[in-house]
């Protein structure tokens, strides 16, 4: 495979040019991606030594944190540095590891979400056949299957994007690299390779979204047979978990679904999937759920 590399560095515009304003931004998203690491810290290294979330959708649920914190480390931590950087440069090499990184950890926690899905309707679809169907033997499988396909989905990007030539002016539109911002800067016609972006990450988005929208559909028409209370419960944990499919979802499928082109919006929008999602999954798993609250005090207050 030929690279068609001719440029040395980029430059991150960022989110503002604005010095006030990027103190500011140093300051939020730093306290954010803090609060992402310890609240994915926690969940991880709970489930991994508590001896009462041995279920599988813990099981899923540690690898969920495990790729949001790395997901959120790969863009997070860039813009944070930058916030307070003169010279705000990433290497071409650097450019296009962050490409693969930030495509395969994100699509490792899309891959995760169906398949805590596809688990949360068994669980209430079919409660008495659950640890049959959700066997140890399918959840391995799956979690071969979580780390196979982002591999393959990112492969399939960084390709994409060394094969784009540079030779007009580096600077990004963006705060981290990705394969949108770089097309804008791509000295030929790009409308192949957008098709395939399109035909790869936004297929990927969308029909994941739907799987998503038709599982939890399929979970609240399996509620009416429930009681009040359970079913009280069981669409509050659904519904918050819900919200957060769509925060992360919705601003992928505006991103990666349209026509060659970028808005000034764009870097904004990616904030809710790049840094929203990773922080507000640890919060869910947890406040609307007593198993982990009880083992995560069970455990930090023995070592206390």
């Amino acid at each position: 495979m030929s690279v068609n590399k001719s440029v040395a560095e980029f430059i991150f515009f960022g989110l503002t040019q604005d010095v006030g304003k990027q103190k500011e931004i140093f300051g939020v998203f730093l306290i954010l991606y803090f609060a992402t690491l310890l609240g994915n810290f926690l969940i991880v290294v709970t489930i991994k030594t508590s001896r009462t979330l041995g279920s599988s959708k813990y099981f899923f649920l540690f690898y969920l944190s495990f790729a949001d914190a790395c997901f959120s480390t790969t863009t997070a931590s860039r813009l944070i540095v930058d916030a307070l950087s003169q010279e705000k440069t990433i290497s071409y090499n650097e450019c296009m590891t962050q490409v693969f990184a930030a495509h395969f950890f994100g699509c490792m926690g899309i891959f995760v979400f169906i398949f805590m899905a596809f688990g949360r309707c068994i669980a209430i679809c079919k409660p008495l056949r659950y640890t049959t169907i959700m066997n140890w033997h399918l959840c391995g499988v799956l979690v071969i299957l979580a780390w196979v396909g982002p591999c393959i989905h990112s492969s399939a990007q960084i390709f994409l994007a060394l094969r784009l030539p540079f030779c007009g002016p580096s600077v990004i539109d963006h705060y981290f690299c990705d394969l949108q911002p770089l097309l804008k800067l791509a000295c030929m016609d790009t409308s192949v390779i957008n098709f395939l972006v399109v035909s790869n990450s936004g297929a990927i988005c969308t029909v994941s979204f739907i799987i998503l929208f038709i599982s939890y559909t399929v979970i609240s028409y399996s509620l009416r047979n429930q009681s009040a209370e359970g079913r009280r419960k069981a669409l509050s944990t659904c519904t918050s978990h819900f919200i957060v499919v769509v925060i992360f979802f919705g601003p992928c499928i505006f991103i990666y679904t349209r026509p060659p082109t970028t808005f000034p919006i764009d870097k904004m929008v990616a904030v809710f999937y790049t840094i929203g999602t990773p922080l507000l999954n640890p919060l869910i798993y947890t406040l609307w759920n007593e198993e982990v609250k009880n083992a995560m005090k069970v455990l930090w207050c023995s070592k206390a």
